[in-house]
């Protein structure tokens, strides 16, 4: 059975400045900050002070679409070409606590050009897991968050918070990240922050759910299906409202390995699939709260 997709409500790393990502010359550098971020050798992780030069910031119109009941605010920039416009491109900040495969999926595609916006700062718990390191061979900036015993370098929500408004985070990407958002980064970024979750919410989540956990407990209630789940975060595990879907079948004789490797393939497909409609602006919301996604093809269509 070939997985399908389900868009909301399905059953439920010496400091050197950087000016702009070589690897995308339509990313531009973030405004003059500096902030703890760790570099690592071989032999050492060090901690140092890193200093990041401003840029031009394009000037932006914000307009309101009502349609069929939906609303939708859009940031949009004008070049003086005649009447021109399009969709400003926009800047994420990903969070991760170990390899980061999600992350890869979306800075690789923001890389090639599917996406309209850029990782501009990755943010980890730990300075040393493989998303980090990845994000440092990549030029991208890595700050620590939260402050904690094994971690005494990092943030303070306030902080975090402050950083990322000197970087112009216009989204928060959760992808593997094992701590709770604090409930200052989402009043700061209110509608703006989602994670993935490797199973169909409001199945199989909450506090304790996350990785081989949550595959193990889907195999032992006996579901034939499982799947990928985007989310807006609130201040509790898995309990924003519901954004974007994908299901796999649970095979009769799954291993949680095999389960997990048949979910994670469709989570770097679906992670991809919703920051490119949400760095084109095409997430509205219903009267009622629920978020969707608009067509691309079609504008009149949600998902």
């Amino acid at each position: 059975m070939e997985p399908q997709s389900l868009f909301s409500g399905f059953c439920s790393n010496s400091i050197t400045p950087l000016y702009r990502n070589p690897q995308n010359p339509l990313s531009s550098s973030p405004p003059s900050l500096s902030y703890p971020c760790f570099n690592q050798s071989k032999h050492q992780v060090s901690f140092e002070i890193q200093y990041f030069l401003s840029s031009q910031r394009l000037r932006s119109v914000r307009r309101l679409l009502c349609k069929n009941s939906v609303e939708k605010v859009s940031n949009l920039v004008s070049e003086n070409e005649g009447s021109k416009s399009w969709v400003k491109r926009k800047r994420l900040a990903v969070f991760v606590s170990g390899g980061g495969s999600n992350f890869r999926s979306i800075n690789q595609a923001c890389i090639e050009g599917f996406v309209n916006g850029d990782v501009v700062v990755l943010v980890t718990n730990k300075h040393a897991c493989g998303g980090a390191q990845y994000a440092r061979d990549k030029g991208i900036p890595v700050i620590l968050f939260p402050k904690t015993k094994d971690e005494p370098d990092g943030l303070s929500p306030d902080d975090l918070v402050k950083v990322l408004r000197e970087f112009e985070v216009d989204f928060i990407l959760l992808a593997g990240y094992l701590k709770l958002i604090p409930a200052e980064l989402i009043r700061a970024y209110s509608r703006s922050i989602f994670n993935i979750h490797p199973s169909l919410l409001p199945s199989f989540g909450g506090k304790g759910y996350y990785g081989m956990k949550v595959h193990k407990a889907v195999i032992a209630s006996g579901a034939r299906y499982s799947g990928a789940t985007i989310h807006f975060v609130d201040e509790h595990y898995d309990t924003g409202r519901i954004l974007a879907q994908k299901i796999v079948p649970v095979l009769a004789n799954d291993t949680a390995e095999e389960l997990a490797a048949r979910v994670l393939r469709e989570e770097h497909k679906l992670y991809v699939e919703v920051t490119t409609a949400l760095c084109e602006d095409r997430i509205v919301w219903r009267e009622d709260g629920v978020p969707l996604i608009q067509s691309k093809e079609n504008p009149e269509e949600y998902y």
